[in-house]
């Protein structure tokens, strides 16, 4: 099966497990989620996280919907999720540019 590019975001991919989550049955517990996804790994650029060591720090949350599951993955996870921090492949000055407090002066 083929992902959907909601599967995506934010540098997590959910793959199965976003269908998994619009399926279960809600509210849900943090501990019954753990319990019943807590080995799905996540590819992170420094490597995996699990379900259970994103969400279960979060003990007894209730969560209403997927959506709300899949937010506070986002919000677990990260900045390691992302990558590198204060990285923008946008397109800005390089490095050996300073700003014009670090001009010489003759």
């Amino acid at each position: 099966m083929m992902s959907n590019s909601n599967d995506r975001e934010m540098g997590v991919e959910l793959g199965d497990l976003n269908d998994d989550l619009e399926s279960h049955e809600y509210p849900a517990s943090t501990d019954e989620l753990v319990e019943k996804y807590g080995d799905h790994e996540f590819e992170l650029p420094g490597g995996t996280e699990t379900f259970r060591e994103a969400l279960g720090p979060l003990g007894d949350e209730s969560y209403e919907s997927a959506q709300e599951v899949r937010q506070m993955i986002y919000n677990m996870l990260g900045s390691e999720a992302i990558g590198r921090e204060d990285y923008s492949d946008r397109g800005s000055a390089p490095d050996n540019v300073k700003g014009e407090s670090d001009e010489k002066t003759l």
